[in-house]
């Protein structure tokens, strides 16, 4: 969003640290949020863009516009020198488009009644219903080894049913289990890598793991029918952004002295803070039961059991674009 209106030197490291085309992503950021906010994903996937403005301050048309037909970013003034007022309005509309589920994204001492001219927002909310749902009759306290060693007792889920499972190796020849969860509609599914080996340390893979070995996993994979146990968790996350852009090359917006963003106003600007919230809610529900019959478990050969009960590595993915909407780790289930 505040690509738009950047220029120079601030413009060439967000587009280089980025992996963005010189000519500018729009095209492909325009295509893909018309995708990830169809109708289609419409429950599952709420993503919300906005411009707040202090009241009065000159923007350039453009860089609004183009953000709405990029983003449907919507714009907004408010008066910043009522620090508190202007934190809970951002608050209540983020609040809002997430259903309630990230209430607070902007404190009021990250406004400055003198200096702040624009605060610009994004937030993403998740809650996909799983195509095979989990009974939560078969939720039982079972034994999950978290990342420091110890113990837990923790809500396990488990279903029989089909899934895709494949077993991937890094350069080093450490194996781990890929296994794929589908939620409603097919389009998004949940991807879990966890090691083979008890003891490899979840931290030895995630190295290897990239964009290119996640579009690999889809040929080590196939449909296996499984009794598959997984924790019952919700993670949320509050990241600063700055040094995680620091780190890409992006620096030059958090510089009072270097930013340019005359794009968006002729007045100076810089980007004082750059945060992420993100919440995502793993249980039982689903759109329809799972399809295990008790037919099925009177089969012959029993099915192999998958426990995901060590920490492990979840990935959201959006399949038709192979985007990743969410990623994180799991050392220590909180349900």
């Amino acid at each position: 969003m505040l690509l738009t209106g950047a220029k120079g030197e601030t413009r060439k490291q967000i587009i280089s640290g980025l992996r963005y085309k010189k000519n500018g992503p729009y095209k492909m950021l325009r295509k893909l949020h018309k995708t990830l906010t169809a109708k289609s994903n419409q429950d599952a996937v709420l993503i919300a863009n906005g411009i707040f403005s202090q009241e009065g301050f000159p923007m350039e048309e453009s860089f609004v516009a183009t953000n709405k037909g990029n983003f449907q970013s919507e714009s907004r003034s408010l008066n910043f020198s009522n620090r508190k007022g202007a934190a809970n309005e951002i608050n209540d509309w983020v609040n809002n488009k997430t259903k309630g589920q990230i209430s607070s994204l902007i404190k009021p001492d990250m406004l400055d009644a003198a200096l702040t001219r624009l605060v610009v927002v994004n937030s993403i909310y998740f809650k996909g219903l799983w195509k095979s749902r989990f009974q939560p009759m078969n939720t039982k306290m079972k034994p999950f080894k978290a990342g420091d060693g110890n113990v837990l007792s923790v809500p396990m889920m488990s279903q029989l049913s089909v899934f895709n499972i494949g077993l991937a190796t890094t350069p080093h020849g450490l194996k781990y289990k890929v296994i794929e969860l589908p939620y409603h509609g097919n389009t998004i599914s949940m991807l879990i890598a966890l090691p083979s080996d008890e003891d490899t340390a979840l931290s030895r893979i995630i190295p290897h793991i990239s964009t290119a070995t996640v579009q690999g996993w889809t040929k080590l994979m196939h449909m296996r029918k499984v009794h598959l146990a997984i924790p019952k968790f919700t993670a949320d996350a509050e990241v600063d952004l700055e040094a995680p852009l620091a780190a890409l090359g992006i620096r030059d917006m958090f510089s009072q002295e270097r930013a340019d963003f005359s794009h968006i106003s002729p007045v100076g600007l810089h980007v004082s803070k750059a945060l992420q919230k993100a919440k995502i809610v793993v249980n039982e529900d689903g759109t329809k039961a799972a399809a295990a019959t008790a037919a099925i478990l009177l089969a012959r050969s029993s099915p192999p059991w998958v426990m995901v009960d060590r920490p492990f590595l979840f990935l959201i993915r959006h399949n038709p674009t192979g985007t990743i909407l969410f990623m994180g780790q799991i050392n220590q289930p909180r349900a």
